[in-house]
C-alpha cells in the first residue's frame, strides 16, 4: 500500500493539524503491514533452504522495502506539514511581540506625560483633589500594565525561541528522511538485481540451486580455514588494562534480537570451519539502519564478495573507537561512510543486508582489541588466487561483544 506525497497549503494551524493526524494514521497502517511482511520473512527463514523459499524471501523483502519507502514518504510529508505549522506559530508569536512592544511604548509614553505634570503644584492650586488622585492611580495602573506586558513579552519570546528550535529540528529530520528515502530506493534496486542474478545462476532449477549452495559452503569453509590459519600465527599479547569496562558500547540496532553468540556454541561448531563464531549476529531484515556503537574513525570499508563471493563479511565497515576497541559490521546492503570519516555513537553508518556468507539476512558484529586489529590485503588460494581486503586480527584479539554491549535478556 503506497501513500503519495500530498503537499498541503492549508492556511490555519487547525487544518494543518488535521492533515498531520491523517499522516500519523497512514504511517500506523503501513507499520502494521511491515510487521506482517517481517513475520512472513521470519517464517520462511525457518524452512529448509530451497530456490522457491529464496525467491519468496526476495519478493517479500521487496514488498517490505517498498512499504518502508511509503513510510519514509509519509514521514517526509508529515514533517513538511509540521514545518508549515511551526512557521504559522512563529508568525503569530512575532505579531504578539510587535503588538506588546507597541502597547508598552504607548504605556511608557502615557506615564511619562503624567510624570511631567507638576502634581504638587496641582495639589496647591486645585480645590478638588479627585482629578489629582485619579492621575496618581492611573500612573500606578499603567505601571502594573507595563510589568504585566513585560513579563508576557518575555514568555512569548521564550516560546518563540523554542518554536524556532523545534523548526530547526524538524528541518534536520526532513533532511535525514530524504536521505533515508534515497538509500531505501538503492536497496530496492539491489534486491531486484539479486533476484535476477539468482534466477540466472540457477536457471530456475532447484537442483542447480542446491549445487550453488554446496559450492558456496565449500568456498566459505576453505576461506575460513585459510583465514584462521593466518590469524592464529599472528603474535599478540593482550593487555587487559588497555580494554574498557563492561557495557561501554551501545546497540547497533534499534530493535535487538540476538541469533548467534560469540565463541563456541552448538551452532558455531556446525556453521564455522573454526568451530568458533568471531562475533555476535543480530536478526535484521534487509534495509534496517545500522548504527555506530561508539565514537570513532572509520579505518576501512569494503565488499569481500568482490574477491570471495559468499565466503565472508560481504559489505562491511571497520571502525576504530576511542575506548580501546574496534568493531566490524558485516553482511550490509548499503554502506554510508568512507575510510577516514569520524563517527559518533548512534550515527547511521549503513543498512543491514544479506551479502557475504549468510543463511539469511542479519547483522554480524565483531569486536577486537584495537591495538591488534587492522585492515589488510592478502592473496587467497581459496578465492582462486584473488586478493581480498578486510579486517585482520590475531585470534586472541577477538573479544566477546556481549560483554561490552548493554545487558541483554
Amino acid at each position: 500500500m503506497v501513500f503519495p506525497i500530498v503537499f498541503s497549503y492549508a492556511q490555519t494551524v487547525g487544518e494543518l493539524n488535521d492533515k498531520i493526524d491523517q499522516k500519523n494514521t497512514d504511517i500506523s497502517k503501513l507499520e502494521e503491514e511491515i510487521k506482517q511482511y517481517q513475520a512472513q520473512i521470519n517464517d520462511l527463514g525457518k524452512q529448509k533452504a530451497s530456490l522457491s523459499v529464496s525467491i519468496k524471501q526476495l519478493d517479500l523483502t521487496r514488498k517490505k522495502l517498498a512499504t518502508d519507502i511509503s513510510i519514509s514518504t509519509a514521514k517526509i510529508d508529515k514533517t513538511t506539514l509540521k514545518i508549515k505549522e511551526l512557521s504559522l506559530e512563529i508568525g503569530s508569536k512575532e505579531d504578539i511581540i510587535v503588538n506588546n512592544i507597541n502597547a508598552l511604548s504607548l504605556d511608557i509614553k502615557n506615564i511619562n506625560e503624567l510624570e511631567q505634570n507638576d502634581v504638587v503644584a496641582m495639589m496647591l492650586s486645585e480645590n478638588d483633589f479627585t482629578l489629582i488622585w485619579n492621575d496618581i492611580d492611573n500612573m500606578a495602573t499603567i505601571s502594573r500594565k507595563i510589568i504585566e506586558k513585560t513579563n508576557e513579552l518575555r514568555q512569548v519570546k521564550t516560546n518563540l525561541e523554542d518554536t524556532r528550535t523545534e523548526t530547526t529540528d524538524a528541518k534536520n529530520e526532513l533532511i535525514a528522511l530524504k536521505s533515508k528515502l534515497t538509500d531505501q530506493k538503492k536497496i530496492v534496486d539491489q534486491n531486484t538485481k539479486e533476484k535476477n542474478k539468482l534466477l540466472s545462476q540457477t536457471k530456475n532449477s532447484e537442483s542447480s540451486y542446491q549445487k550453488l549452495l554446496k559450492d558456496r559452503l565449500l568456498k566459505k569453509e576453505a576461506f575460513e580455514a585459510e583465514l584462521e590459519a593466518y590469524e592464529s600465527q599472528l603474535k599478540f599479547i593482550l593487555d587487559p588494562s588497555s580494554l574498557p569496562g563492561k557495557g561501554i558500547l551501545s546497540w547497533p540496532l534499534d530493535d535487538v534480537y540476538v541469533t548467534q553468540l560469540f565463541g563456541v556454541t552448538k551452532y558455531s561448531k556446525r556453521l564455522y570451519a573454526s568451530g568458533s563464531h568471531s562475533g555476535v549476529d543480530f536478526r535484521a531484515s534487509v534495509g534496517t539502519p545500522v548504527k555506530a556503537v561508539a565514537d570513532g574513525v572509520v579505518l576501512g570499508t569494503g565488499d569481500t564478495d568482490k574477491a570471495c563471493p559468499y565466503a565472508s563479511f560481504g559489505k562491511f565497515i571497520f571502525i576504530k573507537h576511542n575506548n580501546g576497541l574496534s568493531t566490524t559490521y558485516g553482511h550490509l546492503s548499503l554502506i554510508k561512510v568512507s575510510e577516514g570519516n569520524n563517527v559518533k555513537r548512534g550515527d547511521i553508518i549503513g543498512y543491514s543486508g544479506n551479502t557475504g556468507h549468510t543463511t539469511g539476512p542479519h547483522l554480524h558484529l565483531t569486536v577486537y582489541a584495537s591495538e591488534a586489529a587492522r585492515m589488510e590485503t592478502r592473496p587467497s588460494k581459496a578465492c582462486e588466487g584473488r586478493f581480498y581486503t578486510m579486517p585482520i586480527a590475531p585470534t586472541n584479539a577477538y573479544l566477546d561483544p556481549m560483554y561490552y554491549l548493554p545487558p541483554y535478556n
